[in-house]
């Protein structure tokens, strides 16, 4: 009986901005320095959890958070069902009412019981150059507060690695629960211990059901054709914690709200999350089995090529889309995936989760004469073993698996064998206790584009002008040229989310203009999606054609750089630079 998502998104939000408004994070700092201060003696000047809440509650300011969420009656049938979820992820919505699930009352510890979804929690570990690394995820079991005296409990929980490390312990995370408001009774340990035992037995019954069905579906895909053992047919895989998930838990309908307007710009979001491996310990190239729950995946910021699949998959199955995440390879048979959606004319689309690209897919036929002219393929993919999403599973089961040539007629059994919807809904339904938790929802971005871009504009500039000095050379900044940069760097940033070419000749005049005759104009465009301007100069200086750009000697010799970044949601970013310069042609 979990919340519905549209109303855990209301209910977060509502409390988000009522911490906003009534800016209580700033209240609490001053309570606890006040109550240092003042109330604690010069030799302990540590505060504890308990002396904190106290102090809160003297001040009046738990209280004035709890007035301030009014409560509204009245609500249809279905609303009543609702129950508020624990969570720590906030997007912005609607105003501040909190609707009651229940006439006068909140629900009764026996409903709350009934809400399953744990609480996710993601550490992350952010270097001095920002980089993020991934150290554990751990899902807490809330609802042992449902007993506890006072609605008040303690828990110690060990916190262990992710991927490689999954079974090396990290630390020890001390957490307190606390009820807000106050239960009007509390529920006995015993009811929450066989609550909890009855869900592991039925989730452990699930699962070895599915186990055995998955099995079975295996059996008859190898007996229709032996060589169906070499491929990419992927049914179960591997989160950070090394928990074995049926691959359509990975998956559920995304929707952005005012975040994202578009597929084509979803594309192009989860194109700027950065990628990377996971990492192998030891040698022989193999790749590392690890499909990250998308929490894990937007608090890094990056992962591999199938937790990018499977954020654009949902995302385009949230704008209305038939989408479906592809297992295959690329070229000299590197595993990959990769999104494909079928539109209601047939037309089948690949999109690419790491580029943002996508391709119009024309098979091949092989039947064909030699003399008719088959379409060249401009997608990078080779093979496909299997389709699937939240609902449907498909192993690819056609003479051949090469991409070219496959045909996605889904509702032709002889070419792509079906797994029962029924089984794939036991295990991976919203709701059910042996899927993957609940989508969060996509959070604003907290960066200032034109800060950020005038910060690492300006880091250039210096680091530009100490290039060109330890050179020799001296640096002289044309700030005019510079601006008539911006019209390209917003025209290349549009073609990427749009595949659309525009402002290219206002770009060109506007140059032309500025640019004397008988001088030169030189420029360069390049792309990241970091915001450390250090680093990306280094990469930079690599280019033959930036280096010289930068290093550029002559007569009347002016140097112009420009920097555009353009924010995403999960504080993605794509960040634009461009380097020109211009100078008097002696030949």
């Amino acid at each position: 009986m979990a919340l519905p998502p549209e109303k855990a998104s209301e209910l977060k939000q509502i409390i988000h901005q009522q911490l906003v408004k009534m800016d209580v994070h700033g209240r609490i700092r001053e309570v606890l320095a006040e109550t240092i201060r003042e109330e604690l003696a010069p030799e302990h000047q540590q505060l504890s959890t308990e002396d904190l809440i106290k102090a809160l509650r003297q001040r009046g300011i738990i209280d004035d958070v709890m007035k301030e969420l009014k409560f509204v009656t009245g609500v249809n049938e279905r609303e009543r069902t609702s129950a508020p979820k624990p969570s720590t992820h906030f997007v912005d919505r609607e105003p501040p009412v909190l609707k009651k699930s229940e006439g006068s009352k909140m629900v009764d510890a026996t409903t709350m019981l009934s809400i399953c979804d744990p609480v996710h929690m993601v550490l992350i570990k952010t270097d001095a150059f920002g980089e993020t690394t991934l150290v554990a995820s751990y899902f807490l079991e809330w609802r042992s507060v449902l007993a506890a005296e006072n609605g008040i409990t303690n828990v110690a929980v060990e916190l262990l690695g992710v991927g490689t490390e999954s079974k090396v312990s990290v630390g020890v995370l001390n957490i307190r629960l606390e009820m807000y408001p106050q239960l009007n009774k509390t529920l006995s340990p015993e009811v929450t211990n066989t609550q909890f035992a009855l869900e592991r037995q039925k989730t452990a019954e699930k699962e070895r059901l599915f186990l055995v069905y998955a099995k079975q579906w295996w059996r008859e895909y190898l007996q229709i054709r032996p060589t169906h053992n070499v491929r990419l047919v992927k049914i179960f895989a591997q989160d950070e914690n090394g928990v074995n998930h049926p691959v359509c838990s990975y998956i559920r309908p995304l929707r952005a709200g005012r975040l994202l307007d578009t597929p084509r710009q979803a594309a192009r979001f989860v194109s700027v999350l950065g990628y990377e491996r996971a990492p192998v310990i030891g040698g022989g190239g193999g790749k590392q089995e690890q499909w990250c729950t998308l929490l894990a995946f937007l608090c890094r910021n990056k992962g591999d090529c199938e937790d990018h699949a499977n954020l654009l998959c949902s995302l385009l199955l949230g704008f209305g889309l038939e989408a479906f995440v592809c297992v295959g390879t690329k070229a000299k048979g590197v595993p990959h995936a990769w999104v494909m959606t079928c539109g209601t004319d047939g037309t089948i689309t690949f999109w690419e989760s790491l580029t943002g690209h996508r391709y119009i897919h024309r098979p091949i036929n092989p039947d064909d004469p030699p003399l008719v002219e088959q379409p060249k393929p401009l997608y990078p993919y080779r093979t496909i073993g299997c389709i699937f999403n939240h609902q449907k599973f498909f192993g690819n089961c056609q003479p051949t698996d090469a991409v070219e040539v496959c045909v996605f007629d889904l509702h032709d059994e002889s070419k792509w064998k079906p797994m029962s919807g029924e089984a794939i809904k036991s295990v991976c339904s919203p709701g059910a206790t042996s899927s993957v938790p609940p989508f969060p929802p996509l959070c604003a971005s907290t960066i200032d584009a034109a800060v950020t871009s005038n910060e690492i504009e300006l880091q250039l500039r210096i680091l530009i002008s100490e290039h060109r000095k330890d050179l020799g050379l001296s640096t002289v900044w044309d700030d005019h040229l510079s601006y008539l940069l911006s019209p390209a760097l917003a025209a290349y940033e549009l073609e990427r989310t749009t595949s659309i070419s525009a402002g290219n000749e206002e770009f060109q005049d506007a140059v032309r203009r500025a640019v004397p005759d008988g001088h030169t104009f030189k420029g360069f465009p390049i792309h990241f999606v970091y915001r450390n301007a250090r680093r990306a100069f280094a990469t930079c200086l690599r280019s033959p054609f930036c280096e010289e750009i930068i290093c550029c000697r002559g007569d009347q010799v002016r140097l112009a750089v420009r920097v555009r970044v353009f924010t995403y949601p999960e504080s993605a970013c794509a960040v634009w630079i461009m380097f020109a310069c211009k100078y008097r042609s002696v030949l």
